[in-house]
């Protein structure tokens, strides 16, 4: 199967793939930017299959729902209640300390839309659970995915968000307007 994805990612649809994860890197927060349009999922798919580990993902609650939500779950996801009132941070790093294995893939933007500034539970989550933070591109403008190398960040948030959104500083997404 890993052959199909990557003729499918590599030869037909003509991306490229910079960068890979350590599979001793057990559990960590993936931030994947540019969010701009459905087909980030799909894309994700291909390289989480191309790249052979597991990565989990949380969504709103409505998406495993009849009829998806089987699909949704079989592929490492899990509902989400966006309730106001409840801590999230504190229930989804949770997770980290019950599972062996938990990457989880989170986009900073939490939406397809365009948004003035990222939302901040990535990076929270990350501290409260002790683990590295790897980020994704998605850079629709030159058809290539970059993962860099997993990180500690141990500043600021202001220091650190600003270090962090370097990397996303010339990557297109789908829809460039929402980005």
């Amino acid at each position: 199967m890993r052959r199909i994805y990557k003729i499918i990612f590599f030869k037909i649809l003509g991306w490229k793939l910079y960068g890979s994860v350590n599979s001793d890197v057990k559990k960590c927060v993936f931030i994947v930017a540019p969010h701009t349009s459905w087909y980030d999922f799909s894309l994700g798919l291909l390289v989480r299959k191309i790249l052979d580990i597991e990565i989990n993902f949380v969504g709103k609650k409505e998406l495993f729902k009849p009829p998806f939500g089987w699909y949704f779950r079989w592929v490492g996801g899990a509902a989400l209640d966006r309730t106001p009132g409840q801590n999230k941070v504190e229930a989804i790093a949770a997770i980290f300390d019950t599972k062996e294995i938990f990457r989880l893939a989170l986009s900073p933007e939490g939406t397809r839309k365009k948004v003035e500034k990222w939302r901040t539970g990535f990076y929270y989550i990350a501290q409260k659970a002790n683990v590295p933070i790897i980020k994704v591109s998605f850079d629709y403008g030159k058809k290539e995915v970059k993962v860099a190398p997993p990180i500690f960040y141990t500043h600021t948030f202001e220091e650190d968000i600003l270090e962090i959104k370097k990397f996303y500083s010339r990557v297109s997404g789908k829809y460039p307007d929402k980005f």
